[in-house]
């Protein structure tokens, strides 16, 4: 496991515990396992767009392979704006920066 050993694992929880306390671990926990199952879902949408790409280009014809480019930008513009949407949404003070931020954007389209 990472060249790790029960004491190397066992001084980690020991500090972790140290640092964070007893109280915060049960959130900290499901922080975590949060973050690998979004980790996995976000794998797996690239998985299932890639495919879907090479599907495309492999339906269309030569002429359209230039557009099949800009399809992989898109989508991996698209992944990395939900990559960055969800670890903003995972911290409190960015979170509630990018809320006012909207809230300040919507203003000004409606007074343009």
């Amino acid at each position: 496991m990472f060249g790790l050993g029960v004491p190397e694992i066992l001084i980690i929880a020991v500090i972790i515990l140290l640092i964070f306390g007893a109280k915060r671990l049960p959130s900290i926990g499901s922080g975590l396992g949060q973050t690998v199952k979004e980790i996995k879902n976000i794998k797996k949408e690239m998985n299932d767009d890639k495919e879907s790409v090479k599907k495309k280009q492999i339906e269309g014809s030569e002429d359209s392979a230039p557009e099949g480019k800009s399809l992989e930008g898109k989508i991996v513009d698209s992944l990395q704006k939900k990559v960055t949407d969800k670890i903003i949404g995972q911290v409190p003070g960015i979170r509630q920066a990018k809320q006012l931020k909207d809230k300040a954007d919507k203003i000004k389209k409606l007074v343009s």
